[in-house]
């Protein structure tokens, strides 16, 4: 076991890999562009990051990213190394971890690509954040989900409604049977539909359904915001006998997040939009894996990785790995594993891969169009999902379970 923090990078440059990996270690911990008196031998065994493992790889001819460095004849190479650092330089600290592991290293001259693959986190991070509360298994407790996935959907339009309009779209939702609505991440506080009114409006719908029924829906209001606010909202929706809140993590940053989270008594839906400026090029950004993981020990106990087929740029293999990754544990005493949110063009089709690739039903299958838009109304649509994943779970081929399951039946050809 390391008292070190370990992160592996991937990375492209016109010079020595190694030289690159050294700048790397300097600009990260005690060194600069120029040899300083003050940064003795003692001083670098101390505090400075250190070069654990490099591997090069095939180089590329040309530079994924503009670089004012000119190609030395050998292409821009390319390859995987990990750096190192003593956990006394930052202690338990998450914003300055991130500030460590990711700083000024995407500008560097030296670089043509750069990108963070994974970290590892000695034992006494674990002290750094709260980590999730309720992950999975809390939510579906929440829920009263025993085998299977929460189902889920998203409030569309996405803005527009008003509060009143809103609450009457969740009753429909929660008389067709789902377990789980979200506020979408344009709809927080505006003027035409403001967070309070909202919130009162729609727990009073979804309250009255839970006396009849029995079935408390969960809805994710979200309270993106400043600290002071999100606190405020957070506390509204528990007074109102509400069961989760949303936020977006790349608005609110990891101090934010970390305020909400310490203070926070119920699920956290950790909504990852903007994800796409980070990720999307190859050789720039982060990995899912990595940058999750800050957001798990911060207190996320549900988390966005998109879904199988989706309507965006990641492929079915990127989505898999990121839902994987966020159940591996990050420390024996702390687990941190949150639940992933399969979303964006979800429908019944995607059940029974989502199951075989995750492997697990412990997972949010959130889908709008693919209830909604379901040719015999919602009711059928929640149905169709419900009865894909008994078909998954069960081992039995959609097409087959859908000869006495006709809103599975119908899901199938309308969206296959």
């Amino acid at each position: 076991m390391t008292d070190r923090i370990e992160c592996d990078y991937l990375i492209e440059t016109p010079i020595d890999p190694a030289r690159a990996a050294e700048v790397m270690a300097g600009e990260q911990s005690s060194g600069t562009f120029v040899a300083l008196p003050g940064e003795t031998a003692a001083l670098r065994d101390r505090a400075a990051a250190r070069v654990e493992r490099l591997e090069e790889e095939a180089p590329a001819r040309q530079p994924s990213l503009p670089c004012v460095m000119a190609d030395r004849g050998q292409g821009y190479r390319r390859a995987r190394l990990t750096l190192s650092w003593p956990l006394e330089n930052i202690g338990p600290d998450l914003p300055n971890l991130m500030v460590t592991l990711a700083g000024n290293l995407f500008e560097l001259r030296e670089f043509s690509g750069l990108r963070v693959e994974d970290i590892r986190l000695p034992p006494g991070f674990a002290a750094a954040g709260p980590g999730p509360r309720f992950g999975a298994d809390g939510t579906k407790r929440l829920c009263g989900i025993g085998a299977g996935p929460v189902i889920g959907t998203i409030v569309k339009p996405s803005v527009g409604l008003s509060p009143d309009e809103t609450a009457a779209l969740a009753g429909d939702l929660a008389a067709a049977g789902i377990d789980f609505i979200k506020d979408d991440e344009l709809q927080a506080n505006g003027p035409a539909c403001p967070f309070g009114d909202r919130v009162r409006a729609v727990l009073s719908v979804l309250d009255a359904h839970a006396h009849r029924t029995g079935k408390r829906v969960m809805y994710a209001a979200n309270l993106t915001g400043e600290i002071d606010d999100m606190r405020r909202r957070h506390d509204m929706v528990r007074d109102l006998g509400g069961t989760c809140v949303m936020v977006s993590l790349n608005s609110v940053g990891l101090s934010g997040f970390l305020a909400l989270a310490r203070h926070s008594e119920l699920p956290i839906h950790a909504h990852r939009n903007g994800w796409g400026a980070l990720s999307r090029a190859p050789l720039l950004g982060w990995s899912y894996p990595a940058w999750s993981k800050l957001w798990r020990l911060a207190g996320a106990d549900h988390m966005h990785v998109n879904g199988l087929s989706n309507k965006f740029s990641e492929s079915d293999e990127s989505v898999i790995a990121s839902a994987r990754s966020l159940g591996e544990p990050l420390f024996a005493e702390k687990p941190c594993r949150a639940m992933p949110v399969f979303s964006s063009g979800q429908t019944a089709v995607q059940a029974a891969d989502t199951y075989r690739k995750l492997g697990s039903a412990d997972c949010l299958h959130a889908a709008g169009g693919g209830i909604m838009g379901h040719p015999d109304g919602p009711a059928a649509g929640v149905r169709s999902l419900r009865e894909a994943w008994e078909a998954a779970m069960a081992g039995v081929p959609a097409e087959d379970y859908a000869r006495d399951h006709p809103a599975l039946a119908a899901a199938l050809r309308r969206f296959r």
